[in-house]
């Protein structure tokens, strides 16, 4: 008995186009906002600065958690692998004569 991995739906290229667009809608919308905003040039700095701050860290926060994923995917596979290695070497009925 052959085991399969389970089926993983991919994410279509409409998504991920979406997933772009909405990302540089918000960044864009934000930034023009930090722009235009009515005070001192440190304070918009300071909301800059902040705002790449967010971003960076949303990134990383990201990657972490596809990490974290692939990882438990790919250990898991190991497991199984083995786990089917012993069951393929096992025979129930073999005898072993000293």
């Amino acid at each position: 008995m052959a085991n399969t991995p389970p089926v993983r739906p991919g994410t279509t290229s409409a998504y991920s186009v979406q997933a772009v667009i909405s990302f540089t809608a918000s960044l864009v919308a934000m930034g023009l906002g930090i722009a235009y905003l009515h005070t001192d040039a440190w304070e918009r700095a300071f909301l800059a600065l902040g705002l790449l701050y967010v971003v960076t860290s949303a990134f990383t926060l990201a990657k972490v958690v596809r990490d974290r994923q692939d990882e438990g995917r790919y250990s898991s596979r190991v497991d199984q692998a083995r786990l089917d290695k012993l069951l393929a070497e096992h025979d129930p009925f073999r005898v072993d004569a000293p």
